[in-house]
Order: C-alpha cells, then structure tokens, then sequence
C-alpha cells in the first residue's frame, strides 16, 4: 500500500501542470477511484490543506498520505508529489534561463495560462457542487453564498489580507453554523 501510496503521487506530480488547485481533480479522481476517500471526505482534506501553509497539492497528498497511513504514509505522498518537480525544476532551469526569451517559448507559455484557468475553475466547480449535492437549495446554500461573496469582496474590493478573509469567514461559520 505504501508504494502504491507513493507510485499515485508521483504519477500526479509527474501528469499534473499548473499548481495545486489546477492538481485537485486529478488527486481527487484518483483517490475516489481507488476508494480512499468519499468525495465529502476529499472536500474536507482540499479545505484543511488549503487552510495550512503551503502548496496546496503537496499538503492534500500529506493529508491523504497521512489519512491512509499515518506517518509513513505522509511521508510516501510528499516524496511521490514532489520529486518529478524537483528533479524537473533543476533540470529546466539550467537550460530555460538561456531560452526564455524565445518567441517559441513565450508563445507555449501564453498559451498554457487559459487552461490552467480553466483547470482551477473546474476544481472549484467540482468542490462546490460535492459540498452542495445533498442540501443544493437550503438555507446552508445561501450562506454560503454569502460567506464566498464576502471573502471575494474582502480579497478584491478592500484588499484584505488573505489569512484576515479566512478568519473572518471562519467566524462567521461559528456564528452562523455553531
């Protein structure tokens, strides 16, 4: 189970581009699929991971690791997810810092950006909807709405510190929820 733990991780940090949120359906397709975790469970490993400092990707397959096997297991995850971009980064860098201004490779680059979008759109997508399947038109559905327009609102209108938002909405989850 451990290697399996790890040879998962490592084929998602290998397959996957554009960041940790762009990562989420890959980790959670393979986690489903395998029967590690209910897609609620997933949506509560994405939210602590993305609560705790740090890449989002690399803390959700510490959290999974750990959640399968403790201590071991983190550990196993964390090497699969990070050890194609270490080896990657150091290998590219040496050679990209001589390409990077070639018309070539700033085009690729334009024309990645969309679809990582896309790809931290649809994550966003799949994890509301997981959270919204079993209650959609309640009142939890309007709070929530309410407590994502006002982390959107605190982030782009007033320009708040990201961890401020987060507590903020976590206190308005007590006062509400609690």
């Amino acid at each position: 189970m451990l290697i399996l733990l790890f040879w998962t991780f490592l084929k998602i940090g290998i397959l996957s581009f554009g960041g940790g949120y762009a990562m989420i359906p890959a980790i959670q397709h393979e986690v489903e699929s395998r029967g590690w975790m209910t897609a609620e469970q997933f949506g509560d490993a994405v939210t602590l991971s993305g609560m705790a400092p740090g890449p989002l990707a690399t803390n959700c397959a510490i959290y999974i690791g750990d959640w399968m096997l403790g201590l071991p297991g983190a550990a196993a995850a964390l090497l699969g997810m990070v050890m194609p971009s270490a080896v990657l980064v150091v290998a590219v860098a040496r050679f990209f810092f001589r390409i990077r201004t070639h018309r070539t490779v700033k085009s690729v680059f334009y024309g990645l950006r969309p679809v990582v979008a896309a790809m931290v759109v649809v994550a966003a997508l799949r994890f509301g909807f997981t959270y919204f399947q079993h209650d959609w038109w309640t009142w939890k559905t309007a709070v929530s709405a309410g407590i994502f327009g006002l982390a959107l609102l605190g982030l782009t209108r007033y320009r708040m510190h990201p961890l401020s938002v987060i507590l903020l909405c976590a206190l308005v989850g007590v006062a509400i929820y609690g």
